[in-house]
């Protein structure tokens, strides 16, 4: 028996980067996966192969009714829904005073507003499910700040407190809430800002592990917020950074 077998999880922003790490992770683990995204990425061949146990569904997290109609139709498919992973999320760096509105805005609809949709739209669906999970994606910039992320910091700020209310409203209906909190992962993001060398050179030197993180070990962590293992954990914001020095 693998640690998810059993469970359906759908996994918003699945495509690429880290949510597709944790959505193939998933697939490993046993579970049934609805892969959610505006596109629908490298997905294609796991559906070909695997079609029975995994799915892809357009989604812009941005809409209610669009969240609304992904986790009806990962419900139709499956059978049911046990797991969400709100990740779907953007980035526009820049500093205050030349940030535009619209970026702001972008960023705030989609990594805020965004899981708030999610959220809302699974609800009812976990509540059917012996041991719901739902889980947001934070980041390291969510509690450290540095300069020119003033949108993606104060998003994942709002994300980790979105999750902690999250977590004693719907506690009593059996639903955990807990974020991930991955630091510098060589997927994702994390590529384009080791890619920036004047960036790196400053960050690379809060690593106390010395070394930046692996998508299968955020990967892992989702793994245990979503099975049974974590059936006491909520309200937790779960960093995953190997230790910053910062």
């Amino acid at each position: 028996m693998t640690q998810l077998s059993g469970k359906t999880a759908v996994v918003t922003g699945g495509t690429r980067g880290l949510g597709s790490r944790i959505a193939r992770m998933f697939l490993q683990e046993g579970a049934d996966v609805v892969v959610a995204s505006r596109e629908q990425g490298d997905w294609r061949a796991e559906q070909e192969a695997d079609g029975d146990r995994v799915a892809f569904h357009p989604v812009d997290v941005r809409d209610p009714a669009s969240t609304r109609d992904l986790m009806s139709a990962a419900a139709d498919r499956f059978g049911g829904v046990d797991i969400v992973v709100a990740n779907a999320g953007v980035s526009r760096p820049g500093a205050v005073e030349k940030l535009a509105p619209a970026h702001w805005a972008e960023v705030l609809d989609t990594n805020v507003t965004g899981a708030f949709h999610c959220a809302q739209a699974a609800v009812p669906y976990l509540r059917k499910s012996p041991a719901g999970r739902l889980i947001t994606v934070s980041s390291v910039l969510g509690s450290r700040f540095a300069p020119g992320a003033a949108a993606y910091g104060a998003s994942k700020a709002a994300v980790e407190a979105f999750t902690k209310v999250l977590a004693v409203e719907l506690a009593a209906d059996g639903i955990t809430a807990n974020c991930l909190s991955p630091g510098f992962i060589d997927e994702g993001m994390g590529v384009q800002l080791k890619q920036n060398e004047a960036v790196w050179q400053k960050y690379r030197t809060k690593l106390a592990s010395g070394r930046m993180g692996r998508g299968d070990e955020v990967a892992s962590a989702a793994v245990f917020l979503a099975g049974d293992d974590s059936s006491y954990v909520n309200g937790h914001v779960l960093e995953v950074n190997g230790g910053l020095l910062w």
